[in-house]
């Protein structure tokens, strides 16, 4: 039995049909015993009255025997009409008023007492005049072809009726219900022989908001994010060839010129050389960094530290720099505690983010260094009043490689930057963020307070 369909039928079948014969089971028991009960109970009300009556008329119980009609009593007595069921009526001191019940003669002394079973009480006015002893209080019993053994037969037959009834909508319904739970995850099967085949990004419909709802989403999730990150694969692959393609072609230019004495050995050509070849290098060294990174085996040597020294140094490093491109370069006052980080790799996030600042700032423009304290955190800013980022762009601007303009530029820049400085701050257990604000963009780096070794 391999279908999940036929497995959840036959489960829900099952259950169904348990159910309904226990439910028959117990109802048909308790018709039967409560029924028996009601016309037994009836039955004595009935003779009880009848005796109470006669005495209240009468004073006393003579000429009782006269009196006492046949009737049918509970289990068919008396069916012909002409018999009385067995009774025995005693009054007050015991002695036996009437009687038809085998053992108790008119005139002797009963026995028992009331509350014993069968014997009942006689009131009148409140007052205790006799005792009624039945034969028994049975039931129906066996009885056939009366009218109350016909009504229960009648109870017997609906319940079969319903229960039959219920084991065949439990059969639909539980068709039904497979159906219903076995398409989507059907769907998922297929999705993910789709997947497994290549087909990345492959969605399946999401038809119900509950727990296989919820796990088509997340495959649609995590189909979507392996498409983007086979795409992503593809795109830094070419990127780093291109990277790399780009300097040792200048580099292979160069001197295979200078072997041939087509070009002559200036310092401008060996400066040249030099320039691509430290390109090369921090290409290769940023690859190195992200490589350590996803291996988790970043190396921090980490040492208390005033953020504001962090801000200051940065600035000067890169003050030369803003001053050629005609931009304000400044640090706010920044009154904020001691960090434990690796100062060498927070500068290197400040460098990233301000060499990135600076690309995008136009001449006459600034860039801000700041610091606050925020809620046991330190947030390091770099505020610039460049054109900002594309709404479009704002999500993936920390991805390997990703270039808004999609067009490769020719400043040194590998796109690896703001990828390495998120991975250093990671690393420190901070966050990185990007937003647009009034007249620029502001990077943020959020890092713990205390030693976090």
């Amino acid at each position: 039995m391999r279908s999940l369909v036929l497995k959840l039928t036959l489960a829900f079948l099952v259950v169904g049909l348990a159910g309904a014969v226990l439910v028959a089971a117990f109802v048909g028991d308790l018709t039967r015993r409560e029924f028996d009960r009601f016309v037994v109970d009836r039955y004595h009300y009935e003779v009880l009255s009848e005796v109470a009556d006669y005495y209240a008329n009468n004073g006393s119980w003579d000429g009782l025997q006269r009196v006492l009609r046949p009737r049918r009593g509970p289990g068919g007595q008396g069916t012909g009409g002409n018999t009385l069921p067995p009774i025995s009526i005693q009054d007050n001191d015991g002695l036996v008023v009437f009687s038809n019940l085998p053992g108790y003669e008119v005139g002797t002394v009963g026995a028992g007492a009331a509350g014993d079973g069968n014997l009942l009480p006689v009131e009148v006015d409140g007052q205790v005049v006799g005792t009624i002893r039945f034969a028994e209080r049975a039931g129906l019993g066996n009885a056939r072809e009366t009218p109350e053994a016909n009504f229960l037969a009648r109870i017997d037959r609906a319940i079969l009726w319903s229960a039959a009834a219920a084991a065949v909508l439990a059969l639909v319904l539980g068709a039904i219900l497979a159906g219903t739970i076995s398409r989507p995850v059907r769907e998922l099967t297929d999705a993910t022989k789709a997947l497994a085949s290549g087909e990345l990004g492959h969605q399946v419909p999401v038809r119900t908001k509950d727990e296989i709802g919820e796990l088509a989403q997340s495959f649609n999730q995590m189909s979507a994010d392996l498409a983007r990150s086979n795409q992503l694969r593809r795109q830094m692959t070419a990127d780093i060839a291109h990277d790399l393609r780009t300097p040792l072609s200048v580099i292979l230019g160069y001197s295979e010129a200078l072997a041939d004495d087509k070009l002559p050995g200036t310092p401008e050509t060996y400066e040249a050389m030099h320039r691509q070849a430290q390109h090369l290098n921090r290409l290769i060294e940023d690859l190195r960094t992200l490589s350590l990174a996803d291996a988790g085996q970043i190396s921090l040597v980490r040492r208390p530290i005033e953020p504001r020294g962090l801000l200051e140094h940065t600035a000067l490093a890169y003050l030369p720099a803003a001053e050629a491109q005609g931009i304000t370069f400044e640090v706010e006052e920044v009154d904020a505690p001691l960090i434990v980080v690796d100062p060498d790799r927070i500068l290197q996030v400040l460098g990233n983010l301000v060499s990135n600042a600076l690309r995008h700032t136009p001449a006459g423009g600034y860039v801000v260094l700041s610091a606050t304290t925020e809620a046991g955190q330190v947030r390091l800013r770099v505020r610039d009043s460049g054109p900002g980022i594309p709404e479009e762009d704002l999500p993936h601007i920390f991805e390997r490689f990703y270039r808004g303009d999609k067009v490769r530029q020719s400043d040194g820049a590998s796109g690896l930057g703001l990828a390495i400085a998120r991975s250093l701050v990671e690393a420190h257990g901070g966050r990185i963020t990007a937003e647009n604000v009034t007249g620029g963009a502001l990077f943020s780096v959020v890092l713990p307070l205390g030693d976090q070794r």
